[in-house]
């Protein structure tokens, strides 16, 4: 009994600390100078911004670019509260510090429907939730660039921090002059005082500005901006242009030496007995090291030489005896089939976690006067990112040196201190530009690996390859998926019901395992990537049921840009055409009459569908589809295009309409739904990891192929105007393509396709 009252008043007591500290506001976000280490004849004002002596202002960029734009939208937000040219703004390396951890990456893992989560009408347990997790990133602070939420991340940090530092600046001439702080203004970084004519630059008053306390601080109001919402030029194409910009592979400290990797030919096989004779008999080629499991990589073999090409001529004459999967070759067409009779299963006995459910949609399709089902399929995904995985690692006086192209670089600090058996101080990190991301560099196996054969050069920094063979072969793959979707109308014709069973692999659990071990489950819990673009169906259906039952094929997964958006997009527009066309409404009407209440979701439909010219005849021997989908907090609507030509479908125009909240930079948001559309339609023309025997079929772009530019369509992007914050424009392009080039090839042929890639018989 008095254990029992012992353990019942200490669950009290913990009760009350968690309540009194979910009460406390989150720790600030500012930062103290010294969080950005000072560099000669610079100043630091805070964790975010110093001034250089020339009055250039050095930006600590916390996120990872990979083509995306976001060093040059962030720098927008410096500027813009700064009053500085965007051209005297420069991003320096941020360092790993929990300052820049990334919050709204935490909170985009809760699962709300679009009614509950509009902004300004948020939910109670919305906002409930979404201020917990923010105080407990805040905590963790794992800097992170992914989910397309650095510019929302960022938006009231950063401001805050470049509004401070400039009223510090201003502070410390009204204390110099002995003037008023309102009689002072700021002029592409010039304090002035306009009566007596007294100026001074951002450098001139750095070091008096680091003393001052600026008190309350407020970013500019919206009607104050001069730079944000305006298309400037990205900083980062100068570089880029002339061959200077530093990408992981262009690396080259002094004394460098390459590898590469090899794994077993099977996914989950491992090296048994190897000969490094051969290899090392190989001009140039110096050593042969064995690497273990490193974050979710199979166990493998690295060679090293003075070039990559002796490396990679040195993997090729390795002989080696290569282990199978001890739990039997992986087959991804019987997964598939396992995922379809899961997911009729599942849909037979209304089984499945319910991501999403409102009245009674078992009883509701039942009672309908006409039904509708059909079953849906999308095949595991690669990353093929133009650069493949790489990092250069130097380990020498017990210290570790890394230079990686990432997106989550304290937890490539991390491992590479277990590897080396260090303190995560003693390892240093250079996130380099990233020659493409798409989720793959949120893992950090190779990062592991370089650090384990550093450790056997001497001292000399490694650079360690993946050729493309091995990283389409081993990959953390977007998971198969397979859906059950069914709907019902009554007498009337209205859509009464829609109930969807899906099943899949789900990635955060086991991108959790991989990368945070120590916050691990030992049982997976719902993981809402398996399930979103469908649980937020905008749609007002009366009677709904969206549902999943997660599996465990084996394979590898991980993030694929857009997650499972990417593909239960296409599941949900593709079928929701279906219904329009049993209904015999138009796609676009159709859709609007199932808006209501979400005037933002049908303004965005609306402007897509006025630009692509919806209801007028098509070109012709074309045909027009339309998606609407909701992703990363925008909402895009795309009308696609399409013809069918000897090579197969061929798609002509995409009309893209998006709201992602304010703008920063709209030049970059019709930049990112380009590049969202061209990745889309590769994968949905071509895409497929075929796995046979354990194998990857695929093993280069021939067999892997990308949307080549003669079969790249016109792509116009319209942007909705909003003054909610911004949302992500990262990934939000990608989603709609498929289900709109689905839903133009049944226009044009009366064929449904409803696997991936999309093939007419």
């Amino acid at each position: 009994m008095r254990r029992r009252t012992l353990f019942a008043s200490g669950l009290a007591g913990a009760g009350a600390l968690l309540v009194g500290w979910s009460l406390l506001p989150p720790r600030s976000r500012l930062g103290a100078a010294s969080t950005l280490p000072a560099v000669a004849g610079e100043v630091g004002l805070n964790g975010w911004i110093r001034i250089a002596s020339d009055g250039g202002v050095r930006l600590a960029m916390a996120r990872s670019e990979m083509g995306q734009g976001v060093h040059t939208a962030l720098a927008m937000l410096a500027a813009e509260e700064l009053d500085v040219p965007l051209d005297r703004v420069t991003p320096v390396e941020a360092g790993v510090d929990g300052l820049y951890g990334n919050l709204e990456v935490f909170v985009g893992a809760l699962w709300f429907h679009p009614r509950d989560s509009e902004p300004g009408a948020e939910s109670a347990s919305l906002s409930a939730s979404g201020w917990m997790l923010r105080k407990l990133a805040r905590e963790l602070g794992i800097s992170m660039t992914g989910g397309s939420t650095s510019i929302a991340d960022a938006w009231e940090p950063l401001r805050l921090a470049a509004a401070t530092a400039r009223a510090q600046l201003v502070g410390a001439a009204s204390l110099q002059w002995k003037l008023p702080v309102d009689e002072l203004g700021v002029r592409a970084g010039v304090v002035q005082h306009a009566r007596s004519g007294r100026r001074a630059e951002y450098g001139e008053l750095a070091a008096a500005a680091a003393g001052t306390r600026p008190g309350t601080v407020q970013p500019k109001p919206r009607d104050a901006w001069t730079l944000i919402g305006q298309g400037a030029a990205r900083l980062d194409v100068p570089a880029k242009a002339d061959g200077s910009a530093r990408f992981g592979i262009d690396v080259r400290p002094p004394g460098l030496l390459h590898a590469v990797v090899r794994h077993a030919p099977a996914i989950g096989g491992s090296p048994g007995r190897v000969d490094p004779a051969a290899a090392l008999r190989v001009p140039g080629v110096l050593r042969v090291v064995r690497m273990p499991p490193y974050a979710g990589a199979d166990a493998a073999v690295a060679v090293v030489g003075r070039t990559t090409w002796h490396a990679l001529e040195g993997a090729r004459a390795l002989e080696a005896e290569w282990r199978a999967r001890p739990a039997g070759a992986l087959d991804s067409t019987r997964i598939v089939e396992e995922l379809e009779r899961t997911a009729r299963a599942a849909a037979a006995d209304d089984d499945g976690f319910a991501f999403h459910a409102r009245g009674d949609a078992p009883a509701a399709l039942r009672d309908a006067a006409s039904r509708v089902e059909a079953v849906y399929r999308a095949p595991y995904l690669a990353h093929a990112t133009m650069e493949p995985p790489n990092c250069t690692a130097r380990v020498a006086g017990g210290r570790v040196e890394l230079w990686v192209p990432t997106q989550v670089p304290g937890l490539a600090r991390s491992l590479a201190a277990r590897v080396a058996g260090v303190d995560e101080a003693a390892v240093q990190v250079h996130v380099t530009y990233l020659g493409g991301g798409f989720g793959r560099r949120l893992d950090v196996d190779f990062v592991g690996q370089a650090v384990r054969v550093a450790i056997e050069c001497d001292g000399a920094p490694v650079q360690l390859l993946w050729p493309r063979e091995e990283d389409l072969g081993h990959d953390f793959y977007r998971p198969a998926a397979a859906a059950v979707m069914r709907a019902g109308f009554d007498a009337q014709g209205r859509l009464v019901a829609l109930a969807a069973n899906t099943a899949g692999d789900a990635v955060v659990p086991r991108w959790i395992e991989r990368t945070l071990p120590l916050l691990a489950s030992p049982v997976d819990l719902p993981d809402r990537t398996t399930s979103e673009g469908l649980f937020d169906l905008p749609y007002a259906v009366p009677n709904l049921r969206i549902a999943h039952s997660a599996t465990a094929s084996g394979v590898p997964v991980g993030y694929w840009r857009s997650v499972g958006h990417s593909h239960n997009a296409f599941f949900a527009e593709a079928f929701i055409d279906e219904l329009a066309h049993a209904a015999r409404q138009d796609a676009v009407a159709f859709r609007l009459k199932l808006l209501d209440g979400l005037p933002r979701h049908a303004a965005v439909l609306r402007l897509a569908a006025a630009r692509a010219g919806w209801g007028t005849p098509p070109p012709p021997g074309r045909a027009r589809g339309v998606a609407l989908h909701e992703s990363f907090g925008s909402i895009v609507a795309q009308v696609v295009e399409a013809s069918i030509d000897a090579a197969g479908p061929r798609v002509h125009r995409v009309v893209c309409a998006i709201d992602c909240g304010t703008v920063v930079n709209p030049a970059i948001v019709a930049q990112q739904m380009e590049s969202g559309i061209v990745f889309g339609l590769a994968a949905a023309l071509h895409g497929r990891i075929d796995i046979v025997d354990g194998v990857v079929r695929q093993k280069n772009f021939p067999d892997y192929p990308l949307l080549t530019l003669a079969r790249t369509p016109r792509i116009e992007t319209h942007i909705v105007p909003s003054t909610h914050p911004p949302a992500g424009v990262g990934e939000p392009g990608v989603p709609p393509v498929a289900p709109a080039l689905a839903n133009a090839l049944f226009a044009l042929t009366g064929q449904r396709l409803r696997e991936l890639p999309l093939k007419l018989s």
